[in-house]
């Protein structure tokens, strides 16, 4: 019939839908056809595990909403109503609550990945500076929903966090007056970032979207960082990889129900179960733990306003990683130099997250600093990495095995598949 499009699917139901609306046809041909390098590992699998665990933090935040009163003298005794009476009420926010600390740790993990094996190099700029979008956009949500329980950390995290953009000269204390929507934390507040939580993840949403698109037309990097050269590099994402990605998620799972059942609380602070008082400091404000790096970076540095810079400064610096990183091979397993930096990157991230964690005080202000220092050099080395760095030899193919590199120098391999002609291994 003029007009419809070709649908291959025997399902006459099917056929009839991807005849008028071709998205099963979509469908197929970027997740079941899709060619996708060969040597993938569980590495690659956070992405799809972030995808799964937003769509559970939307789906169990649109029911918690239905149930939360976002007013400050309504917002703390509606938690404590869905904890207790509402139907299952316990179960949706503990989801909701360590799911936020889940996602951090697939969303860390699916960084060091990219920042590892060189996924922000070109092509893949814009890949990867969405990536970042989501990373920022993750934490102002995650923010937000950290005040609406309304209990003594929620309350003054939001005076203290808000308070920072006063240190901006000029429009400083008119930002602070918008977000507070008066001229303290209180019911316009709670008002402002309920909206806020409630939208931001379907702005998410529509950033992976995005991601996902520039993702299928530059194509996926992999483990050894070097291109596709034939169609024996790839197989077809299903069934390869969605048996790979359920694994992992079989896993992931099994993880998160312990936490959930068993240690539901391990990630939240005990002040919180306070109501709000704001007549009373608590003895110590600290945002939630994945946030704990860059609070230790703010209070490392003296000045408040230099202070704020350095701590978003700390973040922004991801999306000018693909022009500071000179080196034109993309993997560390090949670049032994910026290998040992990633691992001390990793090192200095948890040393500035215990610091964030603890009083600025004695020797905890000097290991910040340092801290501080090293994450910013680890950046502004790069460039000069890049050009000193003398990279192993590349392997020719995705298909040819690679072995650890023999003593007396060239990488190791076994035979190529029929029909891939040998050539000479090229040097980076």
């Amino acid at each position: 019939m003029a007009g419809l499009h070709t649908s291959d699917f025997k399902n006459p139901v099917v056929r009839w839908i991807d005849s008028r609306l071709p998205l099963f046809t979509l469908m197929s041909k970027e997740y079941g056809q899709f060619p996708t390098p060969k040597n993938f590992n569980y590495f690659w699998n956070f992405g799809a595990l972030a995808t799964i665990n937003l769509l559970i933090m939307i789906a169990t935040g649109v029911f918690l909403a239905m149930n939360y009163t976002p007013t400050a003298t309504g917002a703390f005794d509606s938690v404590q109503r869905i904890m207790r009476d509402v139907n299952y009420g316990w179960l949706l926010r503990l989801v909701h609550m360590n799911g936020a600390s889940m996602f951090f740790i697939l969303i860390y993990v699916h960084i060091f990945r990219g920042m590892y094996y060189g996924s922000y190099k070109a092509p893949r700029e814009l890949l990867w500076m969405t990536g970042v979008a989501l990373l920022l956009l993750l934490m102002a949500t995650a923010f937000m929903g950290y005040v609406l329980p309304w209990g003594q950390m929620s309350y003054w995290g939001a005076t203290v966090i808000t308070n920072l953009f006063g240190a901006i000269p000029l429009v400083g204390q008119w930002i602070v007056t918008l977000l507070w929507g008066g001229f303290a934390v209180g019911d316009p507040t709670l008002n402002r970032f309920f909206s806020l939580h409630y939208l931001l993840p379907f702005i998410i949403f529509g950033v992976v979207f995005l991601h996902v698109v520039a993702l299928h037309i530059t194509g996926s990097n992999n483990p050894l960082g070097i291109e596709v050269k034939s169609e024996q590099d790839t197989v077809p994402f299903h069934p390869y990889y969605t048996a790979k990605d359920s694994v992992g998620m079989c896993v992931y799972f099994l993880v998160f129900a312990l936490i959930v059942f068993l240690r539901p609380y391990i990630f939240s602070e005990v002040d919180n179960n306070i109501p709000a008082n704001v007549l009373q400091t608590p003895n110590e404000i600290v945002p939630e733990w994945y946030l704990l790096p860059y609070y230790a970076i703010l209070r490392s540095v003296p000045d408040k306003l230099a202070g704020v810079c350095c701590m978003f400064g700390s973040i922004l610096v991801l999306f000018v990683l693909p022009w500071l990183d000179t080196s034109p091979v993309r993997s560390a397993r090949f670049r032994p130099i910026y290998r040992i930096m990633m691992f001390a990157l990793v090192a200095d991230m948890v040393l500035l997250g215990h610091v964030g964690a603890n009083r600025p005080e004695g020797l905890f202000i000097l290991e910040g600093r340092i801290g501080t220092v090293l994450y910013f050099a680890f950046y502004a080395a790069l460039p000069f990495v890049g050009w000193l760095e003398r990279p192993l030899p590349l392997p020719e193919s995705i298909s040819r095995p690679v072995l650890p590199p023999r003593s007396g120098g060239g990488g190791g391999g076994g035979p190529l598949p029929a029909g891939v002609a040998a050539k000479p291994m090229e040097k980076a």
